[in-house]
């Protein structure tokens, strides 16, 4: 059986900010590395968006960090729009920007750089089973068994968190259309972070638009609920969106479906001394959003750092306050899913939206906490931590 330092069981976006914040720290050349995964990262598969500040902001807001993966954002919005039934409002980002990135895009940069190694392997073959056997670990495939020091371990197991009732799983699930109209309907600068003016229907449901020019955009009919929909339901709604914009004639350039697991669940604590679960099988998902990029850059970083000094993976995951305030809104989701539209439209309605985006990037203080907590339906959460204190 060959041997290597550290196994990667998926490929998948931490996986590959893990890797690729190795190569950059440069304390791993030394160390073999695999990467295994069925999928051969050769497709654009999915679309991720993430709030991040400018590197040349306007004057009077200096940026505090350089643009994260600037050569690969392929969009920037300098505005968003939240809007429900009631109202619609324009959200001034700065010295924030709302940015995507390409599936595609990231993996060739990150694949690119593993090239440059020859310590770096990629394996296109299926995991069926891993384990920890005293000092080192063993990765099993359908063709080949192999041994390792640490397993960094993307592969995730929805069985782990359906098996038990202590932590709410929901679902983040979406059906996406990428379309090019004949009207120009669309405003180029200014994406759609949430429509609630769509019928809720019992759940959280909002339309989510990110347009690339006057008669281009990226239409995705979203969901927070515990049940996925049949796809039928998802594009029957992109069309009553599309003709509420007044849009006659189009084609759909590419189409995008998706399922983002949301919980709390303390996945952590299945990490042993030398496998560790990341991504979504790690809880690296912001919680109460769905949000991954952005965190997984934040957690993969953390790790590395961790990797320079420490061995034993059981002590790199630490609880925090964002941690409890996402349990407390997940709770409340669960037990009363129509929630969703009047808990973001009081945040949103008139709350300081630089304010709200660090606080949904876990980047503020108690105080700014609570600037953004207290625009919330204060009974609706007060009874969710009660309900939680006694559970």
């Amino acid at each position: 059986m060959q041997h290597y330092h550290y196994i990667f069981t998926g490929s998948g976006l931490s996986a590959l900010m893990t890797v690729y914040e190795m190569l950059l720290s440069g304390k791993f050349n030394d160390k073999s590395i695999l990467l295994i995964d069925e999928n051969t990262k050769k497709t654009n598969d999915r679309t991720w968006c993430f709030w991040d500040e400018n590197d040349t902001p306007p004057k009077g807001h200096p940026s505090k960090r350089g643009e994260l993966f600037r050569e690969i954002v392929s969009k920037k919005w300098n505005q968003a729009v939240f809007a429900n039934e009631k109202f619609n409002r324009v959200l001034e980002l700065t010295p924030y920007q709302y940015k995507k990135i390409n599936g595609l895009d990231f993996y060739e940069l990150v694949f690119k750089k593993i090239s440059e190694y020859k310590n770096i392997h990629f394996l296109n073959q299926k995991v069926v089973d891993f384990t920890e056997l005293g000092n080192h670990c063993i990765v099993k495939t359908r063709e080949e068994t192999f041994t390792c020091n640490k397993i960094f371990n993307s592969i995730y197991n929805p069985e782990i968190v359906t098996a038990q009732n202590k932590f709410p799983l929901i679902q983040q699930h979406f059906v996406g259309w990428f379309i090019k109209s004949k009207e120009a309907v669309f405003t180029p600068n200014c994406a759609t972070f949430m429509d609630f003016s769509v019928e809720q229907k019992g759940n959280t449901r909002f339309i989510y638009v990110l347009p690339t020019s006057e008669n281009e955009a990226l239409l995705e009919y979203t969901l927070f609920s515990k049940d996925l929909l049949s796809k039928e339901e998802y594009e029957s709604e992109i069309l009553k969106y599309i003709e509420n914009l007044g849009i006659t004639e189009y084609e759909i350039l590419e189409k995008e479906q998706g399922n983002i697991p949301m919980t709390c669940y303390p996945f952590w604590k299945h990490n042993t001394k030398n496998i560790i679960n990341i991504g979504s099988a790690g809880g690296w998902t912001k919680a109460s959003t769905g949000y991954t990029f952005k965190s997984a850059s934040k957690k993969s970083k953390s790790l590395v750092q961790f990797l320079k000094s420490e061995s034993d993976f059981t002590k790199f995951h630490k609880k925090d306050k964002f941690w409890f305030y996402d349990l407390l809104l997940l709770d409340i989701l669960s037990s009363k899913n129509d929630l969703g539209s009047k808990i973001f439209s009081s945040m949103f309605r008139s709350g300081n939206s630089t304010v709200i985006f660090k606080f949904l990037d876990e980047e503020t203080s108690i105080w700014k906490d609570l600037q953004v907590i207290w625009k919330c339906p204060k009974m609706i959460f007060v009874k969710a931590l009660i309900g939680r204190i006694l559970k």
